[in-house]
């Protein structure tokens, strides 16, 4: 009976989120969460059980950020990519997750601002980070439930994107639903729970969280034919009327009415990603494609000629390094010291984007491989430090400023 119960309960939830209501218009977000710029405060209102939160681009199983970028994630075995969804948001972040080991809840926050009874429109963008050719033996795939309670914890809609699939190349997808708010609830509780686990797969980015009220629009109403009396003998005082324009029809004068479909658990809609002009690099030697080539900086200029200058970092132990620049080899076994290896690369127009990777040839007798790198482009003056072995180059990335 409780079971039985309880399916009921699910089925009326999920009719609820599936039904479209007639003559709806949706106004503009009222709510929008497209996580930030930069290192913001987090999202979450309640800490999740199994995931913690860290800073960078790549976190591994049981970890979450809020980054602008992924870059050559574990040798290669996530899509990169350059920006967020947010159209016109540079530098804007998006939620990514490595999922954990565990199913569960890995975000939950507290909006505000609903009115009582109203229909809204929920919608996120969502896309699964790992490629098709992952070489995991078996295949994990995100698979996400979202409810939305009151403040009490009383469900008052749920739905899922059902699992999310690896795709060739990186592309966003669209889920929306429709719901509505029970009496005297202005606040609402947004949960998202991973039913899937992790380890070999699962990974996932998600952005741009959107609720819109629905606008209920009048009725057509076409007035009715008016009805014309002609005298048969008018009085002479009266002057013939002088003729009109004719009226154009009632229904050409009517505003539109959106009519629209009902729609199923979760609407898809396929976005690809915008990436930057394309790059046209080398093929990578082996060093570059067999190990992980941790990102340590990005950093976005005016186009000019920028300096690079690569020293031993603290006590000259005998640490040499190889630089690639866009895959292409620049320097061959160099050894640091307090006199510096210098580089040159302009970023202009037609040579926006530069990947430089630090390879240790050796790790001196003071391990690992460490190094200063003092950048100067333009005005601007950075100190980077880099560590590196025989498993992780260091890369850092350099952007003409749009």
């Amino acid at each position: 009976m409780k079971k039985s119960f309880f399916l009921l309960l699910i089925l009326a939830l999920t009719f609820q989120m599936k039904a479209q209501p007639a003559n709806c218009e949706f106004n503009r977000s009222f709510i929008t969460i497209h996580f930030g710029t930069g290192n913001v405060r987090d999202v979450n209102t309640a800490v999740p059980v199994n995931y913690k939160r860290i800073s960078g681009s790549c976190p591994n199983d049981g970890y979450y950020s809020y980054t602008a970028y992924t870059s050559d994630c574990f040798v290669g075995q996530w899509h990169t990519l350059d920006q967020d969804h947010t159209p016109g948001d540079i530098s804007g972040n998006m939620l990514l997750v490595n999922s954990s080991h565990d199913k569960g809840t890995f975000f939950t926050t507290t909006l505000n601002g609903f009115k009582s009874g109203a229909t809204y429109e929920f919608s996120l963008w969502l896309m699964n980070v790992c490629k098709v050719n992952s070489p995991c033996p078996f295949t994990l795939l995100p698979n996400i439930t979202i409810q939305l309670q009151t403040p009490a914890g009383k469900n008052i809609a749920q739905f899922r994107t059902g699992e999310v699939p690896r795709l060739e190349a990186p592309y966003w997808k669209r889920y929306l639903a429709i719901f509505t708010t029970p009496p005297s609830e202005t606040a609402l509780t947004l949960i998202m729970i991973n039913n899937n686990p992790g380890g070999c797969g699962n990974d996932f980015v998600l952005d741009d969280i959107t609720f819109k009220e629905c606008v209920k629009q009048p009725p057509l109403v076409v007035p009715a034919p008016k009805t014309s009396i002609v005298a048969k003998r008018p009085p002479a005082t009266l002057k013939p009327l002088p003729k009109k324009a004719t009226p154009a029809p009632a229904e050409s004068q009517a505003p539109m009415i959106q009519i629209i479909k009902p729609l199923k658990d979760s609407q898809v809609f396929l976005t690809p990603v915008l990436k930057q002009k394309a790059m046209v690099f080398t093929t990578p030697p082996p060093v570059l494609t067999t190990r992980e080539n941790t990102l340590v900086k990005r950093i976005e200029t005016e186009a000019g000629e920028i300096s690079i200058d690569l020293y031993d970092n603290a006590e000259i132990d005998g640490d040499t390094v190889s630089v690639y620049h866009n895959n292409v080899q620049l320097t061959d076994h160099a050894g640091l010291s307090q006199k510096p290896v210098s580089l040159r690369i302009t970023v202009d127009a037609a040579h926006p984007h530069h990947e430089l990777i630090m390879v240790a040839e050796n790790l001196g007798s003071i391990p690992p491989n460490t190094s200063l790198m003092i950048i100067t482009a333009g005005t601007r003056r950075y100190e980077v430090f880099i560590s590196s072995n025989e498993k992780r180059n260091a890369k850092v990335i350099f952007d003409l400023k749009e």
